[in-house]
């Protein structure tokens, strides 16, 4: 018997997670696929939003500042990279300045400081590569940018440290009452708990809709993004938006944590909550939008494009709390953008319901500190010289692109909650992630997964499902 239950392994998840490992709880996260992050976090625009966008009367509006606030202190426990980097909302007609005006106001009543209208002449004495166009902007200083699978990857990791229990691979079929909570019936059997919390992504209305009358609808609402090569990764600084519309913040050009350059998303409802595909007129659309914002971006230096779901609701706002008709489930749904910034805030919020319910005493052996894989690639000569003394793994290179060692590839696998499949280690290492895309560094990657998992090298997979790499040999003995 658990106390809590969390459904869901997203930054959503692994928040609430970790928060509640400050307390003495039995606490489990059931995931549906094969690691943590796999889900909506691994693929958005990775910004931690100031926080002037949404009303303020919204739990959006409430919750994205605080949650903002929050990630100074949380990147220094937990090593994840992150970055205050500004943002700048960019105004292209003098007859809509009025509407920077509108947003800073609504950002000073959601709590945001030191944002300020800026001139024509001081946006482009900040960032000379923007458009000529441009006649004022806001500029939020605290917008931030932030890796959101490591920072995920970092929350389960210190969580799972402090007791909390995760089930990978395990997906929730039913939910049904029961004396002491609920049982939550599992394609690995039942599982029993006091409290249920739901942090299921696009699918958090399948769950909530398993066990409460109140119907809730989410529409996965589709991002298209292209990354850029690190050589593109300094043409701006801060992140970049125009003036929102109705769909949401609209195509964005921003630096990303780690040195790249990234250009989305455009905003399309669809209807297929698994649908990540790409489209040659969704992109074209982006890179065209964005040249309104930036001059002269390097088309030739896209390294790849992909896709992201939104958890968009019906309601166009978080829905956060204990489910009137089932006492004991905790709804965490409709998590679409602000919803990386708020996370911190939403995982304390819902933290507050589970205290308050079962009251439970302070873990006294909470430990907030988690080191993240050493990088290689952010190292002087000296550093790097005294970890290869210490293993040398670390003075072999591994992927030429990003320049990620074999220690760290070995580190990534036996981490809690290490990696299984190539794009664990990616998303731990940024093994492949650079100019080839894992062309070059994947088969020394599955060689080493293999040896670590001892696995036969045919059972290692990209992600999930029939992901494998390779199927058989293709001659006698080899």
């Amino acid at each position: 018997m658990f106390d809590v239950i969390i459904i869901g392994a997203g930054v959503v998840g692994a928040s609430i997670g970790r928060e509640l490992s400050k307390y003495q709880l039995k606490t489990c996260i059931i995931e549906k696929t094969e690691d943590v992050s796999s889900g909506t976090t691994k693929a958005n625009s990775a910004i931690i939003h100031a926080g002037y966008d949404a009303k303020p009367d919204t739990l959006k509006g409430k919750l994205n500042a605080k949650g903002n606030a929050m990630f100074d202190k949380l990147a220094e426990e937990l090593d994840f990279p992150f970055k205050r980097n500004g943002s700048f909302v960019l105004c292209f007609e003098e007859e809509s300045k009025y509407r920077l005006e509108n947003l800073k106001k609504q950002g000073e009543i959601n709590g945001v400081p030191d944002m300020r209208i800026l001139s024509k002449e001081e946006i482009l004495a900040m960032e000379p590569n923007l458009c000529d166009e441009v006649v004022a902007a806001l500029y939020a200083p605290t917008g931030g940018i932030v890796c959101p699978y490591e920072l995920t990857i970092a929350l389960s990791e210190n969580a799972a440290k402090n007791g909390v229990e995760f089930k990978l691979n395990t997906k929730v079929e039913n939910i049904t009452s029961s004396e002491e909570g609920y049982v939550i019936h599992t394609n690995k059997g039942d599982i029993n708990t006091r409290v249920v919390i739901n942090a299921a992504g696009v699918f958090a209305d399948e769950i909530n809709n398993m066990v409460s009358k109140n119907k809730l609808e989410i529409v996965p609402r589709r991002g298209e993004y292209c990354l850029f090569d690190k050589a593109a990764g300094d043409m701006i600084k801060r992140t970049i938006f125009q003036l929102p519309s109705n769909m949401g913040k609209g195509v964005l050009v921003t630096p990303t944590v780690d040195g790249n350059l990234l250009v989305g998303p455009n905003a399309i409802d669809i209807n297929d909550k698994e649908d990540l595909n790409t489209s040659k007129e969704g992109l074209d659309d982006i890179l065209q939008k964005s040249r309104k914002s930036v001059k002269n971006i390097p088309l030739n230096q896209i390294i790849t494009n992909f896709s992201g779901l939104r958890a968009h609701s019906t309601t166009d706002d978080f829905i956060i709390g204990e489910v009137e008709d089932a006492r004991g489930f905790i709804n965490a749904a409709g998590i679409e953008s602000p919803g990386l910034s708020s996370a911190p805030a939403i995982a304390e919020m819902v933290s507050n319901i589970v205290i308050e319910k079962l009251k439970p005493s302070i873990n006294k052996d909470f430990n907030p500190i988690r080191k993240s894989i050493p990088r290689f690639r952010e190292m002087n000569n000296d550093e790097r010289r005294e970890l290869i003394a210490k293993d040398p793994k670390y003075g072999k290179i591994i992927c030429r692109c990003e320049l990620v060692t074999e220690g760290e590839i070995i580190d990534s696998i036996r981490r809690p909650l290490g990696a299984t499949t190539l794009d664990g280690v990616k998303r731990r290492t940024r093994a492949g992630m650079g100019r080839c895309q894992s062309g070059f560094c994947s088969s020394r990657v599955v060689d080493i997964l293999s040896k670590e998992l001892k696995r036969p090298i045919t059972e290692i997979k990209k992600n999930r499902g029939n992901s494998n790499i390779l199927v058989a040999e293709n001659k006698e003995g080899i």
